[in-house]
């Protein structure tokens, strides 16, 4: 009788920007079976290269790195190189660094507290085509799927021919927002905020900011607060 061949180790590539993080990964990954670690890189643009260059099966991802974050970087990945998976491993389990990875691309999310036997199962679940999660993040995704809508309702049409945007800034000035936090808000400079105003106020024919709150209540774009 012949023995069945023993399964192939899953190749995988490391990437964090912080070396002892990275090399006690690596040694950590060595001593796990089923893993052969064929490179680390100390960025995103470093990760991409190493995909292209050596075909790995699994990138493990961390997210908050230089040049090209963990994001882009897994982004890039899946775009051109579909072949590898990719499983995060942050330290970082908030919803702004979760669910970016996971539109992104990413098949597993791990926190470093995460130990061998997890991160085995990780990488083998990616690679069977399963997602591989820790049972934290698989909780917060279940969360995140039953929690009821809470957002704000649609808002009415723009009047006066306002663009979506436009009402948007018009209705951070009925809140009360000066241009620099609007600008904020929006994730746009304080110019574009000041080009936005001009232009509601040409559309609309109001002067200040005073008129603008009025306009915003009279058009039942928003409501004033029961009391």
């Amino acid at each position: 009788m012949t023995r069945d061949a023993e399964p192939k180790p899953a190749r995988v590539v490391v990437a964090d920007d912080q070396t002892v993080v990275r090399e006690g990964i690596v040694m950590l990954l060595g001593l796990l079976p089923g893993i052969e670690v064929v490179g680390a890189a100390g960025d995103g643009e470093e990760a991409v290269a190493l995909v292209a260059g050596l075909a790995p099966d699994v990138v493990l991802m961390d997210l908050r790195m230089p040049r090209c974050d963990g994001v882009e970087a897994t982004r890039r990945i899946r775009a051109e190189y579909p072949g590898t998976q990719v499983v995060v491993l942050t330290t970082f389990a908030d919803d702004e660094s979760l669910f970016p990875a996971l539109a992104a691309g990413a098949r597993g999310y791990l926190t470093k507290d995460a130990d061998g036997d997890e991160i085995v199962r990780a990488v083998h679940s990616v690679l069977s085509g399963d997602a591989g999660f820790s049972p934290g993040i698989q909780r917060r995704l279940l969360e995140r799927l039953t929690e009821p809508e809470t957002g704000p309702a649609a808002p009415p049409e723009p009047p006066d021919g306002l663009t979506a945007r436009e009402t948007e800034v018009l209705l951070l000035i009925a809140e009360g927002l000066s241009n620099p936090e609007i600008a904020r808000r929006l994730h746009v400079s304080t110019a574009t905020v000041k080009t936005h105003i001009n232009n509601l106020f040409t559309k609309t024919g109001l002067k200040d900011r005073a008129q603008a709150v009025r306009y915003a209540f009279g058009k039942g774009l928003v409501r004033p607060p029961a009391g």
